[in-house]
């Protein structure tokens, strides 16, 4: 097969980003850094019919998205989203299915040397399977350890790396010892397009339900200030109702005015009897259960207690 000349690979490449553009109406533009081609084989595969994913180097999409702005001037916004080692991944599907594809594509990783740690490394208590010849490697990471059994066990948990840290080698080295692989690649989405806009990728957490916290959260505070000021509101009105039936009833009970809704509980307050006996059956049928658990117990205590003979028998 006779392989392409760089001017004619690029025209392709060129043509296949404006076609990508013009066809999916959303991407995400994602971070590469230390995805490996067979992962990234992987990810492609997972996501073949739903979404395409492109990469490229950052001058030939900047060159192809300029090109491009007379058919499409929002690409001109994400000119400035490309940095770094990223690329894209086009789709016309739910953005949060392919954003969980994107997530569950993750691999473990072991921790490299002089690489930034993306979070805290905890190494914790143990039994390493190590031998005590090992002991001034901990003792100079200042891991407290003992010998358990011929083996090197570490006490506490130790805080070994911090997040955006340099992964130190010696620190590598004892996370390869131990087989820990504190850290997770893929394609890490950095932005989101869709139909112009660029938001980020964190405007996919929010769902019905909690739109529907925050507006409550609104119209509780809204009937709180209502009642405050004496104001009334759609929010407050049901809580003005309920304080001025309180304040009528309270008025009915220390007086000989009464209505319908009144009668019960003046009649409680007139002979406060019938309360306990209206309240004896919840009583009861709560603290059945409770009894007879107790009578089970003592029933068992009392059979293990001679189990039909004596100690000296």
């Amino acid at each position: 097969m006779v392989k392409e000349d760089k001017t004619t690979w690029k025209s392709k490449y060129f043509l296949k980003i404006v076609q990508l553009f013009d066809e999916y109406p959303k991407c995400f533009i994602v971070n590469a850094d230390n995805v490996g081609s067979k992962q990234m084989q992987s990810i492609r595969i997972n996501l073949r019919g739903k979404a395409v994913v492109l990469m490229g180097k950052n001058t030939m999409m900047r060159k192809a998205i300029r090109g491009h702005l007379e058919n499409n001037s929002h690409l001109e916004r994400i000119l400035p989203k490309i940095r770094g080692n990223i690329g894209f991944v086009f789709t016309r599907d739910d953005l949060v299915e392919i954003r969980d594809i994107l997530i569950a594509s993750k691999v473990k990783a072991p921790a490299k040397a002089n690489a930034l740690a993306p979070l805290d490394v905890k190494v914790p208590a143990q039994q390493t399977g190590l031998g005590p010849e090992k002991t001034s490697f901990f003792q100079a990471l200042q891991i407290p350890t003992k010998i358990t059994k011929g083996t090197i066990e570490i006490l506490n948990e130790v805080n070994l790396i911090k997040e955006g840290d340099r992964v130190g080698a010696s620190e590598a080295t004892l996370l390869n010892m131990l087989n820990i692989s504190p850290f997770t690649y893929g394609l890490v989405i950095e932005n989101i397009y869709d139909s112009g806009t660029i938001f980020s990728p964190r405007i996919l957490d929010i769902t019905d339900d909690y739109l529907k916290g925050i507006f409550m959260d609104g119209v509780r505070n809204i009937a709180a200030i209502s009642l405050v000021v004496g104001y009334p509101t759609v929010a407050s009105a049901p809580h003005s109702i309920a304080n001025g039936f309180k304040n009528i009833l309270a008025l009915a009970c220390v007086t000989d005015i009464t209505f319908k809704e009144a009668e019960r509980t003046k009649e409680y307050l007139a002979d406060p009897s019938k309360f306990a006996v209206a309240a004896a059956p919840a009583a009861a049928a709560s603290g059945a259960p409770a009894k007879k658990e107790e009578a089970k117990k003592e029933e068992s205590e009392e059979s293990d207690d001679d189990m039909g003979f004596g100690l000296f028998d």
